[in-house]
């Protein structure tokens, strides 16, 4: 089976981009011929901004480019995972007129929403959700701060889905969670056009002893992800258990400056997946206090790897990827009271967290392993190609 991967880069790494780097050597390493087609981000800078707007909307180059590169490959599928904005929906066009089944995963909510997060200001918001015309993004400059980037996310969103692009020139869908399929829903996407396949973790870290004596922070330092939660909990308990703060952002200056004034906790800077691991493997606790809808939550999956339990606020996908009281712990979303609260019950009931992070343990190797996403991944594939000969 051989087929074609998809991917616009951002120009800082993140997470969309490491879970593509993954699903493409997931593909290799149990023998399918994959090809890949890729932009990058830092092509920006060198780009007249009137080019870059007209690209969101249609990248001729792509579309040409692709319709030669599909010809020569012969993909049996196309997998799109970011678009955004360089490869833009051209790509789908193209795929169609060489007769090729089109797959997008959804890693955020960009087609719903102008900053693709449903958050603004400190908290969820959804505005835009359902809206024909996402104006609400436009008018408070929901991309980038700007009027002017906003309208023309806006207006490339309106303009596809006035072509029907979204519900036409897609075959399958592919939500990490079905929270986020809800929300695909809810906004007009057609129900049987969205697959749920979560996210995995590859190659198994193996299981860690826990025995750090610490709970841990993974993540981007940013609003959106909980850290003022994160911290203002920390002073609350008064140093009664440590914390390991891994991750860099906008909020790092705060996050630092709590490291020194406050007893206990410790910001370790960005680490390579090898040291996330190894502290995940001692962590007592991995915490996730995100504020906004998270498409999945890796960290959560990752810490499932290493036998240790997650406790995540309860919101969006994470609520439904950690089962409380069995493989973690739910708090109230921006709630600091509620979240220290339940960081000291785990402190003080290290048996049952024990035990929770062997159930954590159980369902990775139940539903996150590569060998099952990849059972999956050939399931959707599959679907996809039935469906577009089935409309031929």
């Amino acid at each position: 089976m051989k087929i074609l991967m998809a991917h616009n880069f951002y120009q800082q790494a993140g997470g969309e981009d490491q879970s593509f780097v993954a699903e493409m050597a997931l593909l290799k390493v149990y023998g399918s011929s994959v090809i890949s087609y890729t932009l990058h981000n830092n092509q920006i800078p060198e780009m007249n901004p009137l080019a870059v707007v007209r690209t969101v909307f249609w990248n001729p180059h792509v579309y040409r480019e692709l319709r030669t590169f599909i010809r020569q490959k012969r993909p049996i599928v196309a997998h799109f995972q970011n678009i955004f904005p360089l490869i833009s929906p051209s790509a789908y066009f193209a795929a169609k007129a060489e007769g090729v089944p089109v797959l997008q995963t959804l890693r955020n909510y960009r087609l719903l929403c102008p900053n693709a997060l449903f958050f603004r200001a400190g908290h969820v918001c959804e505005d835009c959700l359902g809206r024909f015309v996402p104006w609400p993004g436009v008018v408070r400059r929901c991309y980038r701060g700007s009027i002017a980037a906003s309208g023309a996310v806006a207006a490339m969103l309106t303009v596809h889905r006035a072509l029907g692009t979204w519900s036409h020139m897609v075959d399958l869908y592919i939500s990490l969670t079905e929270f986020a399929r809800q929300k695909f829903i809810e906004a007009g996407f057609p129900a049987e056009k969205i697959v749920v396949k979560p996210n995995f973790v590859y190659p198994d870290p193996g299981v860690g002893e826990g025995k750090g004596g610490y709970a841990l922070f993974v993540g981007r330092l940013s609003p959106e992800k909980g850290v003022s939660t994160l911290l203002a909990a920390w002073k609350l308990l008064r140093g009664r258990m440590a914390l390991r703060i891994a991750g860099d952002g906008p909020l790092a200056e705060q996050v630092a400056k709590t490291a020194r004034c406050l007893p206990g906790v410790e910001w370790v800077g960005r680490k390579n997946i090898e040291d996330v691991y190894t502290l995940m493997g001692e962590a007592s606790l991995v915490l996730m206090p995100s504020e906004w809808y998270e498409t999945f939550g890796r960290v959560v999956i990752e810490a499932f790897a290493k036998g240790t339990p997650v406790l995540v606020s309860a919101i969006g996908a994470l609520a439904e990827l950690v089962d409380p009281g069995r493989t973690g712990l739910h708090f109230r979303p921006g709630d600091p009271e509620d979240l220290a609260a339940k960081v000291e019950w785990a402190w003080t009931h290290p048996r049952r967290m024990a035990e929770m992070g062997r159930e954590a343990r159980r369902e990775y190797e139940a539903k996150y392993t590569a060998e099952r996403n990849y059972e999956i991944l050939m399931e959707i594939y599959r679907l996809a190609i039935e469906r577009a000969r089935g409309r031929r």
